[in-house]
C-alpha cells in the first residue's frame, strides 16, 4: 500500500500508465541588432497563440464543468498578461540580444523559482501555473504541439505531476483516475479532478516505482494506492466501488429535497462560494443558500481597490439570486496567503499570525466602511448577513460593530435604504472559543472555520508536507473545540454553522450533527451527497455518535469508529 494525499474521492481499479515528462529543449542563440524587433515580434506573436488557445480551453472546460472550474484559466490568461513579467521578456531579448525562447525560458523560471519558494501551499501552487504557462508559450514560439494522448483502453495516470492544461485534456471516458508526486488538495488540477468525477491522490514520492501495466487500486477519499492487490482486496473494493455507484443513483432525488434528518429535524446545507457565478453550481447541487462568500475575487487580481457601487452591485445580484434564501458574506480576508500588491503590505515572516482580515480591516477603516455600506444596502434585496473574519478578541467584534453603526449612519445621511442583516463571526482561533460566551453578546452566529482552526489548534502548517498528517479534523482536541462552540453558542441562543473543509467531511458529519450544529456549509461538488448522507441518520443516533466520539482519546480511533458506523 502506497499513502498519499486524497484530491478527488472515488475509487478506481486498472491498469497503470506511466506519463512521462516532455523536455522543451530551448536553444539559446544570439540575435543581430536588426533582427531585434522582428524577434520580438515572434514573441508578439507567440504569446496571442498561446492566449487563443488557454480561451479554448477555458470555453470548453466552462461547457463540461461550469462556469467557477473553467475560470481557472483566467489565471493563466492573466499571466500572459503580467505587466512586470511580459516587459522583463520583451526587454531581456532587446538587452542581451538573445532569441524569445530564450528570455521566455529564464523570466518565467525565475518567477517560477519564486513561487515555489514562498512561504504558504497556496501561492506553491501557482508555481505549476507558471511552468503550464512557460511551456504552451515555447511550444508557441518552437512550432511544436504537444503530443495527444489516447488510450485503447481504461487506464489509471501515473506522473510526476499534471498541470491543470493536461488534466482539462484528460479523457474522461478512459482516464479512471490519476497518481501524482507532486500537487495538493487545493492545487488547481486536484480542483478540477473533482469536478470532473476523476479519482485522484497526490503527494506520492514514490510514483516511479509504479510500472506500466500494473494493476492499481486508487482510493481518492483515503488517499491510498495499492498496487497487485490479491483478489481479496480486489474483490473488497469492487464492492466499495458497486456501492459507490448505487448510491450516485440513488443521491439524485434529493436534488430538490430540503436537508432533513430521518426523523425530520431541518439541517441548514448550502454552499461556499468564491465569485457571483458561482451561485449557479450551488443551486444547481440543491443547496438552500450560501454558508461563506468570500468577497477578496472583488479585489484581487486588479490595480486598484473596487468601489462601494461595484462591491454592491455584486452582493445585490447574489441576494435576488438566492431568492430569500441566506447569503452570509464574509467581510474582506486578505493576507497570509492572499496579497494585494497595489496595498503594499510589508512582507511579514509568519503571514498567517500576522497582519490579515478583521485585523487588516479595523486598522484600514475606510476601506472596511465602504464594504460595510455596500453590505447594508445589499441587505434590502434579499437575506444577506455579514461575517467578520479571523476574530481573536473581544475587542475587534466591539470595534467592527462600531464601524458598522458608522456605515449605516453614513447611508442614512444619504436617505440610502438598508436592512437590518444578521451579523455574525468566524470562530477560528482557540482563543476566540475560549471565549465564545462574551462574543456571543455581540453577534447573532457564529460559524467555525476549521481549515484555520486546525491550523491554529495543532501548530501546524498545511503547506507543509512533512506535517500534512496534523492538519485533520478528527483529533480530539479539535472535535472538542467545535462541540465546546456549538455549546456556547447555544447556551447564548445564537445559531452556530460550519464552512471550513470538515464541513462536507462525510464520515465527519454525524459527530457534527449530533453535536448540534446547525448549519452546514460546503464546496457545491459535495452538496448533493451530503444531503442523501443526512437523510439517513436520526438526531438521536447522530447524538449516541457524539457522546462516543468524545471518549476517543486518538484521531486513529476517531477515524476508525467513523467508519465503522458510517452508512454506505
Amino acid at each position: 500500500m502506497i499513502k498519499g494525499i486524497g484530491a478527488s474521492p472515488g475509487i478506481a481499479i486498472g491498469k497503470a500508465y506511466q506519463i512521462k515528462e516532455e523536455k522543451i529543449h530551448v536553444k539559446r542563440e544570439k540575435i543581430a541588432s536588426k533582427e531585434i524587433e522582428s524577434e520580438i515580434n515572434r514573441f508578439q506573436k507567440g504569446l496571442q497563440g498561446a492566449k487563443n488557445e488557454l480561451q479554448k480551453i477555458k470555453n470548453e472546460m466552462i461547457t463540461k464543468i461550469g462556469d467557477e472550474k473553467g475560470e481557472i484559466f483566467n489565471a493563466h490568461l492573466m499571466i500572459l498578461e503580467d505587466p512586470e513579467m511580459i516587459p522583463a521578456i520583451k526587454n531581456k531579448i532587446l538587452n542581451e540580444k538573445i532569441n524569445a525562447e530564450a528570455a521566455v525560458k529564464d523570466i518565467m523560471e525565475d518567477y517560477a523559482q519564486t513561487f515555489s519558494e514562498m512561504d504558504n501551499e497556496y501561492m506553491q501552487e501557482r508555481e505549476t501555473d507558471v511552468r503550464d504557462v512557460k511551456d504552451r508559450l515555447l511550444r508557441n514560439l518552437l512550432k511544436k504541439e504537444r503530443k495527444k494522448k489516447e488510450w485503447d483502453e481504461e487506464v489509471i495516470i501515473v506522473a510526476r505531476n499534471l498541470t491543470p492544461s493536461d488534466t482539462a485534456k484528460l479523457d474522461t471516458d478512459k482516464v479512471m483516475a490519476f497518481v501524482t508526486k507532486e500537487g495538493s488538495r487545493t492545487s488547481h488540477s486536484a480542483i478540477m479532478a473533482r469536478s470532473l468525477k476523476v479519482p485522484a491522490v497526490v503527494g506520492i514520492e514514490e510514483y516511479e516505482k509504479i510500472k506500466n501495466d500494473q494493476m492499481l487500486i486508487v482510493d481518492g477519499e483515503e488517499g491510498i494506492i495499492i498496487t497487485e492487490p490479491n483478489d481479496e482486496i480486489l474483490n473488497k473494493y469492487k464492492e466499495k466501488q458497486r456501492r459507490e455507484k448505487e448510491l450516485i443513483n440513488k443521491i439524485e432525488s434529493y436534488r430538490q429535497r430540503k436537508a432533513k434528518t430521518r426523523d425530520g429535524k431541518k439541517i441548514e446545507v448550502v454552499g461556499n462560494i468564491g465569485n457571483i457565478k458561482d451561485l449557479d453550481v450551488v443551486l444547481e447541487e440543491g443547496g438552500e443558500g450560501v454558508g461563506l462568500f468570500r468577497t477578496e475575487f472583488l479585489y484581487m487580481d486588479r490595480d486598484e481597490l473596487p468601489s462601494e457601487e461595484e462591491q454592491f452591485s455584486v452582493y445585490r445580484k447574489a441576494a435576488e439570486k438566492m431568492s430569500g434564501n441566506p447569503v452570509i458574506i464574509r467581510t474582506l480576508d486578505i493576507g497570509g496567503d492572499k496579497d494585494l500588491p497595489y496595498l503594499n503590505l510589508k512582507e511579514e515572516m509568519n503571514p498567517f499570525l500576522g497582519y490579515r482580515a478583521i485585523r487588516f480591516c479595523l486598522e484600514e477603516k475606510e476601506i472596511f466602511k465602504s464594504q460595510l455600506k455596500a453590505l447594508l444596502r445589499a441587505s434590502a434585496y434579499g437575506n444577506i448577513k455579514i461575517m467578520y473574519p479571523l476574530i481573536s478578541c473581544l475587542e475587534e467584534v466591539k470595534e467592527a460593530n462600531k464601524l458598522l453603526k458608522e456605515a449605516r449612519k453614513e447611508l442614512e445621511e444619504k436617505g440610502e435604504k438598508y436592512n437590518e442583516p444578521e451579523v455574525g463571526i468566524m470562530i477560528e482561533v482557540p482563543a476566540a472559543v475560549s471565549i465564545a460566551d462574551l462574543l456571543a453578546q455581540e453577534v447573532d452566529f457564529f460559524s467555525i472555520g476549521t481549515n484555520d482552526l486546525i491550523q491554529y489548534a495543532m501548530a501546524v502548517d498545511r503547506g507543509n508536507q512533512k506535517i500534512a498528517y496534523l492538519h485533520s479534523p478528527y483529533y480530539p482536541a479539535v472535535l472538542r473545540l467545535i462541540k465546546k462552540t456549538i455549546e456556547i453558542g447555544h447556551e447564548n441562543n445564537i445559531w452556530v454553522g460550519m464552512c471550513g473543509e470538515a464541513a462536507g467531511e462525510e464520515l465527519l458529519m454525524p459527530f457534527l450533527l449530533g453535536a448540534g450544529l446547525d448549519e452546514f456549509s460546503m464546496s457545491a461538488v459535495s452538496l448533493l451527497k451530503f444531503k442523501y448522507l443526512l437523510s439517513q441518520w436520526t438526531k438521536e443516533e447522530a447524538e449516541e455518535i457524539t457522546e462516543k466520539v468524545l471518549k476517543l482519546e486518538t484521531k486513529t480511533k476517531v477515524k476508525e469508529f467513523l467508519k465503522e458506523v458510517s452508512i454506505k
